[in-house]
């Protein structure tokens, strides 16, 4: 096992890889910007290095600097939490040319299956079922407009290196095709550096459903149950949960199954997710694989009673994953409410600023995972994230309960947070029948 980490990220997430260290004897280094000097992840751990000032890619995207500060700390792994340079091959080569393991897979999965192309060729091979699409990269208007004809409107353009919804635009109808392919290249190569795109089939009122897996150097992969992630807005997520509403014993079973196939067919070897989308004939397809933790790898578990940043820990320093995962039941249903820093009513504003007052939630069943206090200042270069509400109960309707119940008790004043909103969507009567889909958001119009 590793002696001392540096955990290459801020906030939650920070916090939440430095906790697990200390429960496995490992001592920790904190990384941090200017901006971030008074963070809990920076108290809580046994070295702090500051990276640079505020903006991110000054700071916490300066690998050069982030490389120094492991070796001058003697980390011998870098855990890069999400975000970031979680899914960066650059970053996982130059730390194992430094000689410094990063806890995450190896660098040629991160590129191949960061490409979402030869993502979907993988899963196809492996006989994971897939979203009728482009076979590549679709090099011209010409191409989209022919694989429109054949497939049939409406049609989702995506970059190929995308992420949280940037270079995607739906197109439904040929006249839309020319602004939409332009304008999703455009993005695409502004935000990642890669024009390229690739269309799908578009489907209309999909679920957005992922599955949990651990894969070790040894060719071995698990899964680890399923989680419901439809409740959007404009591809970010909202609510999170384990269960999913829509899936049966008989279907959970058969989507493990062709998610271990694909982490196996990619050689997978850490923790991961792979996403599909479902239609409304409950027929789900392959989206993308997500080579890190997840924000939402909470629910999984609470659900599973396994400490999943342990355990990506563990494999990243050589632990073979052995039958007692066949030992993982399913018990119960939890829930996972993201509360960022913004304003709902002033259309999602972020809304930076000092925390004046913050008691957080407790009680049987309920977790918070937050780096934020009182008098802690929200800095406004960052994810607005500032905790993460987590509840378990015995049953979808005891986790919905009290999750309402504990959204009541958190406090958070001084900046505006998103609690209300998800109070809202938790009293919908749709939520709580679990008859959802991504446009929920939308079609539901909810109100605060």
């Amino acid at each position: 096992m590793f002696r001392k980490i540096l955990i290459a990220n801020r906030g939650e997430i920070a916090l939440r890889i430095i906790r697990a260290c200390k429960e496995l004897g490992i001592g920790t280094v904190a990384i941090y910007s200017e901006a971030d000097r008074d963070s809990l992840h920076v108290r809580f751990a046994d070295d702090a290095v500051c990276v640079g000032p505020a903006p991110s890619s000054q700071s916490y995207l300066k690998i050069t600097n982030l490389i120094s500060a492991a070796e001058i700390t003697n980390a011998e792994a870098i855990h890069p939490g999400y975000g970031f340079l979680a899914e960066n091959a650059r970053f996982a080569e130059i730390c194992e040319a430094s000689d410094i393991k990063f806890i995450g897979p190896s660098p040629t999965v991160i590129t191949q299956m960061g490409d979402k192309a030869f993502a979907k060729e993988t899963m196809k091979k492996a006989g994971v079922p897939i979203i009728p699409g482009s076979d590549g990269i679709v090099k011209s208007i010409q191409e989209a407009a022919h694989f429109a004809r054949d497939f049939g409107f409406p049609i989702i353009i995506k970059a190929v290196a995308g992420g949280g919804g940037r270079g995607m635009r739906v197109v439904k109808s040929l006249e839309q095709l020319e602004k939409n392919y332009n304008s999703a290249q455009s993005e695409a190569s502004a935000a990642f550096g890669n024009p390229d795109l690739y269309i799908e089939k578009y489907f209309e009122n999909p679920r957005h459903i992922e599955v949990q897996l651990l894969g070790d150097n040894y060719g071995n992969a698990v899964s680890l149950g399923e989680r419901e992630c439809s409740i959007q807005r404009k591809h970010q997520k909202l609510i999170e949960e384990s269960p999913s509403p829509a899936v049966d014993q008989k279907m959970r079973d058969e989507m493990n199954r062709m998610a271990i196939r694909g982490a196996k067919q990619s050689g997978y070897n850490s923790a991961g997710t792979i996403e599909f989308l479902m239609d409304e004939d409950g027929r789900y397809y392959f989206m993308e694989m997500n080579t890190r933790i997840q924000v939402e790898h909470t629910v999984t578990e609470e659900v599973f009673d396994i400490d999943l940043i342990k355990e990506q820990i563990a494999i990243a320093a050589g632990k073979k994953i052995d039958e007692n995962f066949k030992n993982y039941k399913l018990r119960g249903h939890a829930i996972e409410c993201r509360i960022n820093a913004e304003d709902p009513a002033q259309n999602f504003r972020p809304s930076p600023g000092k925390i004046t007052s913050f008691h957080t939630p407790g009680g049987f069943g309920v977790r918070v995972d937050t780096h934020a206090y009182a008098q802690y200042k929200i800095p406004p270069y960052y994810d607005s994230l500032i905790a993460k509400l987590i509840t378990h109960g015995k049953d979808r309707a005891e986790a919905i309960e009290r999750m309402l119940r504990a959204l009541e008790e958190f406090v958070i004043e001084g900046v505006a947070t998103t609690i209300p909103l998800h109070r809202a969507i938790l009293k919908n009567e749709r939520f709580r029948l679990g008859d959802f889909n991504t446009r929920f958001f939308e079609i539901e119009k909810i109100t605060i």
